[in-house]
């Protein structure tokens, strides 16, 4: 099994910063495409980052040029530098796993809530 813990999330003021954490277990880590997704009150989840085992990295349109996802297989651990924040990025994210690089994802993290005020 995998598990996913995140952290990194708090609240910060519009035009700031964060970088979000995600540590894993187990041992299918770097093999595995790598996702941070997020979920705002009253709005379904989206993909805002998505890394894939060859560094392949795709964004939400809304996220370009402001998010980074990076990983480091060292140490079982992906991350999300968030800059620019706006307070739409306000949401709870989550990171999770995809071990066989098909778009599906069958781990995830227990989420860490990102708060932006304006």
């Amino acid at each position: 099994q995998v598990q996913l813990v995140e952290s990194g999330g708090g609240s910060v003021q519009a035009g700031g910063s964060l970088r979000l954490s995600c540590a894993a277990s187990g041992t299918i880590f770097s093999n595995s495409a790598m996702g941070w997704y997020r979920q705002a009150p009253g709005k379904q989840r989206e993909l805002v980052a998505r890394i894939t085992s060859g560094w392949r990295r795709n964004y939400a349109d809304s996220v370009k040029g402001r998010f980074t996802i990076s990983r480091d297989n060292a140490k079982n651990t992906v991350y999300l530098q968030m800059n620019s924040l706006k307070p739409e990025d306000t949401a709870v994210y989550y990171c999770a796993a995809d071990p066989t690089e098909s778009g599906r994802y069958d781990f995830w993290g227990q989420g860490t809530q990102v708060t932006v005020s304006s």
